[in-house]
């Protein structure tokens, strides 16, 4: 097995890292963090997500952070919409990169998204067909793919079913989501080969992991052994499950780069100005970072 020799890293805090924190952030803030982020070179950032402020209140300033971002030209800047309603407000306000989410647990999608799993494959049907026939590009979500806080262990096969009706609908890329961080090398080897035998392209295949118990690093190595060369990270390791106690959200961008880079691993992202953005964004939060490589560096 021969590693990736470049990688590139979807950049998720400013949507699935601070959507969990409670006190809102000003716009102009998370405006910056994007901003700043655009600036290491990375070349995908997730802005936010057209989600009903009732249920999300942290995003309730989507349109003013879509509007306003400057955008770099080789940077794709996606968001996520989680109905036709959030669909139809991207497209007024000039998404031309989406994401659908869904997960491999129907009580995880009744929980997450109030609709069963079969319901949320149902509705993202249109809103695929449309993007597409836009010439618009779209990802999609499994979350729960190693484990549901509800149902416990997901089988591959359930995965392997969701992941065949989102391409089916057109999706170009798949995420492959540990959303309660509950996967190990092992876990994640069988899934990824339960795709991959199934004639899913690896290029089109993303993880995306959490640390609740410190395996997203290996877990991504694995990935990486397998020739998956798409990884979600989210800056200082922002974000959280609130459905584990303990969970530590997110795998950090600047620990998954310092990985990649000890290994040879192309990324286009700079350290040291990832490491920057890590300080701006927990000096406002008033939090340290997740980052094992922040606070490496810090404390030198």
């Amino acid at each position: 097995m021969h590693l990736p020799k470049q990688v590139k890293l979807v950049e998720v805090g400013p949507r699935d890292g601070l959507q969990n924190e409670n006190t809102f952030i000003p716009t102009e803030i998370k405006i910056e963090l994007i901003e700043r982020l655009a600036a290491t070179g990375l070349s995908s950032i997730e802005l936010t997500s057209l989600v009903s402020p009732r249920w999300i209140p942290q995003l309730a300033d989507h349109a003013e952070v879509i509007q306003q971002t400057q955008r770099l030209p080789d940077v794709e800047y996606s968001v996520l919409v989680p109905n036709q309603q959030g669909y139809d407000q991207a497209l007024a306000l000039g998404v031309s990169q989406f994401a659908v989410f869904t997960a491999a647990s129907d009580s995880f999608c009744r929980k997450n998204i109030n609709c069963s799993l079969a319901e949320s494959l149902e509705r993202y049907q249109s809103i695929v067909k449309d993007a597409k026939q836009k010439n618009f590009r779209v990802r999609g979500y499994i979350s729960c793919a190693l484990g549901c806080p509800y149902e416990g262990e997901i089988s591959p096969k359930a995965v392997l079913n969701v992941a065949e009706a989102l391409l089916a609908m057109g999706c170009d890329e798949l995420s492959i989501g540990d959303t309660i961080g509950v996967g190990t090398p092992g876990k994640v080897k069988t899934l990824l080969k339960t795709l991959l035998d199934a004639g899913i392209d690896k290029k089109i295949l993303a993880v995306h992991f959490h640390d609740t118990y410190g395996q997203a690093l290996a877990n991504i190595y694995l990935a990486l052994e397998l020739g998956i060369s798409i990884v979600d990270t989210s800056v200082a390791g922002l974000g959280g499950c609130p459905y584990a106690k303990g969970a530590s959200g997110n795998v950090a961008t600047e620990d998954v780069l310092y990985m990649l880079q000890g290994l040879g691993i192309e990324t286009g992202v700079d350290l040291d100005a990832l490491l920057e953005v890590d300080a701006f964004i927990c000096q406002h939060l008033k939090k340290p970072s997740r980052s094992k490589v922040a606070l490496a560096r810090a404390a030198q």
